[in-house]
């Protein structure tokens, strides 16, 4: 059996996703089982909707419920919403403990630290349950530093020049 890895994609940069949802379709081409669960995604159909029909090769799994993001969240909402996570990562532990998958993606699961809705333990523990045949992945904007030293990469991505932003300077310079 292959030895399995654990990888963080994080950074202001983009394609932290769009890199996990690579190695989603990779191992699903070679057979392997893959559960792709997100995490403070808001309720948007873009890469999510795609995943969705590759069904059943890659299994995918959202536990929010609401349309806006996190920030945009009334109290009582948020509340809810963390719950709803802290089910994700339970959800995920018990993929992890039972090897449901042989590859596991927590999508933006990196970014519950700063929200204090998952700590470093939590993420430690992931790791610790997980078979040592089962790939890992794990992305966010938050790089994790603290369990670097648990992990086999680090890919953090940087947005030297972005067409985004390049764009939206150029508005405002129009605007001036």
């Amino acid at each position: 059996m292959d030895k399995g890895t654990v990888h963080i994609y994080c950074g202001k940069g983009k394609g932290k996703t769009t890199a996990a949802i690579g190695q989603a379709i990779k191992a699903a081409c070679e057979g392997r089982n893959v559960v792709f669960i997100e995490f403070l995604k808001a309720k948007e159909e873009d890469e999510l909707g795609f995943l969705k029909r590759l069904e059943p090769e890659i299994k995918v799994f959202r536990f929010e419920k609401f349309q806006e993001s996190f920030d945009e969240l009334p109290e009582e909402k948020r509340a809810e919403e963390i719950q709803n996570m802290k089910n994700a990562l339970n959800f995920a532990r018990k993929v992890l403990v039972t090897e449901e998958c042989d590859v596991l993606i927590l999508d933006e699961v990196l970014g519950l630290i700063p929200y204090g809705i998952a700590g470093e333990a939590e993420l430690r523990n992931l790791l610790e349950v997980r078979s040592a045949s089962t790939d890992l992945y794990m992305t966010g904007v938050y790089g994790a530093r603290e369990i670097w030293d648990a992990v086999d990469e680090v890919t953090e991505l940087v947005a030297h020049k972005s067409l985004v932003q390049d764009s939206k300077t150029a508005v405002d310079k129009e605007n001036q």
